[in-house]
């Protein structure tokens, strides 16, 4: 079992946040996949509910007027693409899945991953591969994580209750299976007070979405000792979300491919350190992580 290559830090220590929106064309084709009898939130527009509060995904402006990162921009190609305007819903994780079944907006775009239970209620368009980054500081003595025993005694900042919990508990099962020192697991709900503890010590490693870790990972303080899929063994897949049976995800689908195969898809990722999480083709409703 090998995890995926490290990614390399960004050329720019900073400057993303300052660049302009990326904007396209409409696209005839994707427009025209959005159903007659289909009813926007507010005509003409792709009212989308979306989880604001950290770069490189998404933020205020510094006048706290708009937006920036990479689903902002991401969702402006979408909107441009359907000929649509676009309006943002800054939403809290939790509120989501009532938001959209309760019709207040027309999609979210909240770093939802796709799973086969969600499917039941949701449709879905992929956008990136969902990876998780395990990070260390850059003065550290660990080069690298490529499995299970590579954590095995070791220190871990995490959030519980996510992907990553659970991958690092199956992990530790194997590890004392195997007759190695358990993993003492540390969690956070804070970010930035998870990569602290790395960074003072007190945890030898932080597991968590690969996008956040790489992007604080600019300054040279911690560098990534390994990624993961975020379904691990299985792979998993971030994705536009809309309410089942809409007809909108195919719409959705075909905007996403037509700004991959105009270049706007991969600029906008390796704007934002990104570019490792990116998808040959968008797809609407893929196999998702199993139920469990």
């Amino acid at each position: 079992m090998a995890l995926l290559g490290a990614c390399a830090p960004p050329k720019e220590k900073a400057g993303a946040e300052a660049l302009p929106f990326i904007r396209t064309a409409p696209v005839p084709a994707a427009a025209a996949l959005v159903p007659r009898a289909y009813r926007f939130k507010t005509p003409g527009t792709l009212t989308i509910g979306m989880t604001v509060g950290a770069l490189p995904i998404a933020d205020y402006t510094p006048d706290g007027q708009g937006y920036v990162g990479l689903d902002p921009n991401f969702a402006q190609l979408i909107a441009e693409s359907l000929g649509l305007k676009l309006k943002i819903l800054p939403i809290a994780w939790p509120d989501w899945p009532l938001g959209l079944t309760s019709g207040k907006y027309d999609a979210v775009m909240a770093n939802v991953t796709v799973t086969e239970e969600r499917k039941d209620k949701f449709d879905f368009s992929t956008y990136r591969d969902d990876k998780l980054g395990i990070y260390t500081r850059s003065d550290g003595p660990i080069l690298r994580v490529d499995g299970p025993q590579d954590v095995a005694g070791r220190r871990v900042a995490l959030t519980a209750g996510t992907n990553q919990s659970q991958i690092l508990d199956r992990w530790n099962a194997r590890n004392i299976a195997a007759g190695l020192k358990p993993v003492e697991p540390l969690y956070y709900d804070d970010p930035g007070v998870m990569r602290l503890a790395v960074l003072s010590g007190r945890a030898d490693l932080s597991f968590g979405p690969n996008f956040l870790a790489a992007y604080e990972a600019r300054d040279g303080r911690t560098r990534s000792v390994g990624t993961v899929a975020g379904g691990w063994p299985l792979t998993a897949f971030i994705a536009v979300t809309t309410r089942k049976a809409s007809g909108l995800a195919p719409a959705i689908t075909a905007a996403i491919n037509a700004q991959i195969d105009n270049g706007n898809y991969i600029k906008l990722l390796r704007r934002w350190n990104m570019a490792d999480e990116r998808i040959p083709r968008s797809a609407t409703n893929p196999a998702g992580l199993p139920r469990q």
